[in-house]
């Protein structure tokens, strides 16, 4: 009996101990993994290269933040005109953002445009005169009828984690052709809906995330980069002061390893010393011709503000900059109609419509616009039913993109919604597949841009995804 209770009692103790033992090693292998995911890419020298030839070699991105209407811009409806006031003749998605009504016809008319007789809304006389340089999408998707999910899926390929944005991707592929200027810019971005997340690099090293210039509740002309002036020290002691704080930090990551957040700092310390001379010299419109400034809209108050992002996102892609993100956000409202359409619609068209058509022809001229891909459009459209009297609810069933250049068929379209533009039902391109097609243009394979973190490979598309070849010229 007292041989059976020592064995039974050390049976246990070696149990407990087991147990503590299997504890600690499974913490040892779990902050291994985390150590190793985190560890930075291994560094090359210059930029990184493309996993296959490109067509493109940095993108404009035109927001529309709120939700443009494809159905009044660029996706005419004729059944739509003619059932005005009618029941919709199909379900409704299962999910909607509020309720709708009846059908309402669109209160501007189309036209065909062009060479390719493409046919665009009164709402955009300007940039239908470059509609022979559009591929327009009209079977885009998405899957949250909410601006913030919405947003952050268009932004980071998620709507519900913090993830990469696209810009932060492509810089991450790609790096920067310009080492005085950070390779992803976003010119007076929105703060709602997602803010800061949707130009953030997540779990990507820190110098791979947005810099924001200004924000949009700042008019562009006063929209600067914090904290790259330093008026009180001389250049030549900031030289000084940042090679010891350099030499110091390398000593320190020589004892204790890897660490992104610091490296991070560092890097952006560089990049805004360099940037104290090269930013201003970017931001002064001085030795722009009066001609440009004109066609730009800097003389008109009312495209003046979203026309100087405009031509700052075109000096800004000339000097090598590879992912600039213009956002057209003047309120909490934005092309958010869900009441007075009209009013809404024709506002903000004209704040955009010549500095886009102003930015595609100068771009042109320039040889630019052949290996710059420009992207337009919302994080969602409208609803072919009526929200109240003269309104449009969310839509993020089906909605229209455009792109131009960068190795895109000008006067071309592709997919479509249904009869009334509820539905994308052709060709259907959800917004995994559109973030998949401009990688590709970059010369990017979608499914091979990764990062591991967390114990998983990562990608701008997750686990979808499919390149749309057609659009290609």
């Amino acid at each position: 009996m007292d041989q059976f209770n020592w064995e039974l009692t050390s049976r246990r103790r070696m149990l407990k101990g087991c147990a503590t033992g299997f504890g600690a090693l499974a913490l040892a292998a779990l902050m291994a993994e985390e150590s190793s995911a985190a560890a930075p890419a291994k560094k090359v020298d210059g930029p990184p290269l493309p996993h296959f030839p490109p067509r493109a070699k940095r993108v404009i991105f035109l927001f529309m933040k709120g939700g443009p209407s494809h159905l009044d811009t660029f996706d005419p409806k004729p059944l739509l005109q003619r059932d005005n006031g009618k029941e919709l003749p199909f379900p409704k998605p299962r999910v909607q953002f509020a309720p709708t009504g009846k059908l309402l016809a669109s209160p501007w008319k189309f036209q065909k445009y062009g060479q390719s007789g493409i046919e665009v809304s009164s709402l955009f006389p300007n940039v239908a005169g470059c509609v022979d340089d559009l591929c327009i999408i009209n079977s885009v998707h998405g899957t949250n009828a909410a601006h913030g999910g919405a947003l952050l899926k268009l932004h980071t390929g998620s709507d519900s984690f913090v993830r990469p944005s696209m810009g932060s991707w492509i810089t991450y592929g790609l790096g920067t052709e310009n080492q005085d200027l950070p390779g992803f810019l976003t010119i007076c971005p929105t703060l709602a809906h997602g803010g800061v997340l949707n130009w953030g690099s997540a779990f990507l090293p820190a110098r791979y995330q947005g810099t924001p210039l200004g924000n949009a509740s700042v008019p562009s002309d006063r929209a600067r980069v914090r904290y790259i002036e330093n008026e009180r020290t001389p250049r030549e002691l900031q030289r000084l002061q940042l090679d010891l704080l350099a030499d110091l930090n390398r000593d320190h990551l020589a004892g204790v390893g890897p660490n992104l957040d610091l490296e991070g700092r560092l890097d952006s310390f560089e990049l805004a010393f360099r940037m104290q001379s090269a930013m201003p010299e970017i931001q002064s419109l001085a030795g722009e011709h009066p001609a440009t400034l004109k066609a730009y809209g800097l003389d008109d108050p009312v495209t003046a503000n979203f026309g100087r992002q405009c031509l700052l996102a075109r000096r800004f892609a000339e000097r090598g900059v590879r992912f600039v993100q213009v956002t057209h956000s003047d309120s909490y409202v934005q092309w958010d109609q869900h009441s007075q359409l009209k009013e809404g619609h024709e506002k903000n068209a004209r704040e955009v419509d010549l500095p886009i058509a102003a930015l595609l022809k100068d771009l042109k001229a320039r040889g630019l616009l052949e290996d710059t891909l420009v992207l337009w459009g919302g994080e969602f459209g409208r609803t072919p039913t009526a929200q109240g009297a003269d309104g449009r609810d969310h839509n993020p069933e089906g909605f229209t993109m455009w792109m131009a250049g960068g190795g895109v068929k000008g006067g071309f379209k592709y997919g479509a919604t249904d009869d009334y533009g509820y539905y994308a039902v052709d060709k259907k391109m959800h917004i995994h597949d559109v973030h998949a097609t401009i990688l590709h243009l970059l010369g990017l394979d979608h499914e091979r841009l990764t990062y591991q973190y967390a114990g998983r490979d990562f990608r701008l598309t997750d686990v979808a995804g499919e390149v749309a070849h057609d659009l290609f010229a």
